[in-house]
């Protein structure tokens, strides 16, 4: 009986999990007459497959360009943030000086600071150095991640430190023992952080609003935007994009599910 209530509620939960990706599809293939209809139908009489090419060839909204723009600015940033917060986080884990517990606190004190509080400055900071609308402008400010670099230390703490003693013995200093040791043994941790990583880059919004000025700068979430204005509402294209945004995620998230539980679990943040 438990175990028959136990399943039950699982149903009902995933259930509940998946009416907003129902609601997406099914508005998304349906005309605008459908989708306002005071008269619910579980699917339309009519499924609209034409409002995906219509998304595409819509010219006032460039939503490949801006798929391909998020695309690039997911992964560069999804790179160069594991680049510098394992850095960061194998360098006060396992190199010892004499600042090293300063630094770490200065870090995690970062995260008390509202993004609100820098987001000027540091868009003065963009603009002054002619960033304004380039891909360097949308990426370079986001590398660094205070809680990505807090648990990567939560992780390499806990490594074992046999491996790398082995690894000084054959000679190899910091630098070669992280890049041929610690690596490629940390390979849950880099996939759990690169998850949520890349899934923050992809559906960042301000950030992309306020630099990608030109339309060849547009990310996904900025092209979703435009759907809406005071003036009017293009419906079913704004759940289709919607829909078409959604699918990268899935695809990252479907992939990499198991090693996020696993990262997390052996980073330590619960000790």
């Amino acid at each position: 009986m438990g175990r028959a209530v136990r399943l039950v509620l699982l149903l009902a939960l995933a259930l509940l999990f998946l009416i907003p990706f129902y609601l997406l599809v099914r508005n998304g293939l349906s005309s605008e007459a459908d989708i306002t209809s005071p008269e619910w139908r579980f699917f339309p009489s009519e499924l609209h497959w034409s409002n995906i090419r219509e998304l595409f060839d819509d010219p006032n909204v460039p939503m490949a360009h801006a798929l391909l723009n998020s695309s690039l600015i997911a992964v560069l940033t999804t790179v160069g943030t594991l680049l510098l917060a394992s850095l960061a986080g194998y360098g006060l884990a396992r190199i010892p000086y004499a600042y090293a517990n300063v630094v770490f606190y200065w870090i995690l004190g970062t995260l008390m600071v509202p993004a609100a509080v820098t987001f000027v400055p540091s868009f003065v900071l963009v603009s002054s150095l002619g960033w304004v609308s380039t891909l360097r402008g949308l990426v370079v400010p986001t590398l660094f991640s205070a809680v990505a670099a807090f648990i990567f230390r939560q992780y390499f703490l806990g490594f074992p430190k046999e491996l790398e003693d082995a690894a000084r013995v054959d000679g190899l200093g910091y630098w070669r023992t992280y890049w041929r040791v610690v690596v490629p043994n940390s390979r849950p941790v880099f996939a759990a952080v690169g998850t949520i990583v890349f899934i923050g880059a992809w559906n960042s919004f301000l950030w992309p609003l306020v630099i990608g000025q030109d339309r060849d700068a547009w990310t996904v979430q900025v092209a979703l935007s435009t759907f809406t204005t005071a003036q009017t509402v293009n419906i079913h294209e704004l759940f289709v994009a919607a829909a078409v945004s959604i699918v990268p995620l899935l695809v990252v998230f479907l992939v990499l599910q198991r090693h996020i539980v696993a990262g997390v679990e052996r980073s330590g943040i619960d000790d």
